[in-house]
């Protein structure tokens, strides 16, 4: 497993693909931040970062499949998975040895944006004024969120062989699992599956942990919510070797 890992990993750090994804993210979060009126925290005048931490969900749900794209599709497209199934390891390996390159990955473009924190920290009136405890919390809940569309991202990526195709489905499906059920339970407002389907978006869970609030629901969430295409993934996969 830790041979497909490191395979994976540097096979993503040698594509120009990763960098540029990563930079223009990173571009994207320092125009949104700190330069367009709209967004920017030095016209907004407090603080805060929950501009950011609204953001950064939308520019993940381009992000993280511009990575996963690649996972499975390539290696059915250029034939190699028949190589990859031949060795001694199981279907979860395989897929948790490209979750964990991604998740790397998702490490080195989280990782410079505590520049945005620790300049928020020092430009506060008084210096230092800041709500850490919400900060720590809503990177934790970024985390979280990337590793779940990770998980969407690898899941759409087994069922092609074509990288863009690859690239719209785990687009859409992350942009449907972090709003698509909040618009639909403004359908059915003011009845009890609304509060059902509030509950399975990830919007709701994600906005929970940013105020701060550490609760092990949300965390039991997310972890069932990867398990979920984790066992969706190796279906597809498992299938395609019968």
């Amino acid at each position: 497993m830790y041979a497909v890992f490191k395979r994976e990993l540097f096979s993503f750090l040698n594509s120009l693909m990763a960098y540029i994804t990563i930079s223009v993210f990173l571009l994207a979060c320092a125009l949104l931040l700190w330069f367009f009126p709209d967004t920017s925290i030095l016209d907004y005048g407090y603080a805060e970062m929950n501009g950011f931490f609204n953001l950064v969900p939308f520019l993940f749900i381009f992000l993280i499949p511009a990575i996963t794209m690649r996972s499975f599709a390539e290696e059915r497209r250029e034939g190699t998975y028949v190589l990859l199934a031949t060795r001694p390891l199981s279907d979860l390996q395989i897929i948790l040895a490209k979750y964990f390159a991604c998740v790397i990955l998702l490490l080195f473009a989280l990782i410079p944006t505590l520049i945005y924190y620790y300049s928020i920290y020092q430009l506060g009136l008084p210096k230092g004024n800041v709500d850490s405890g919400a900060v720590i919390g809503s990177y934790l809940g970024l985390f979280l969120l990337g590793n779940a569309f990770i998980s969407i991202g690898i899941f759409a990526s087994s069922i092609t062989k074509n990288q863009v195709i690859a690239f719209a489905v785990a687009v859409f499906l992350c942009f449907f699992a972090y709003s698509g059920f909040d618009s639909l339970s403004k359908v059915f407002e003011l009845s009890a599956l609304e509060t059902i389907l509030v509950n399975l978006g990830i919007n709701e869970h994600y906005q929970s942990m940013s105020r701060g609030v550490l609760d092990t629901r949300d965390l039991v969430y997310f972890i069932t919510f990867v398990f979920m295409f984790f066992g969706l993934t190796k279906l597809v996969i498992g299938g395609r070797k019968w």
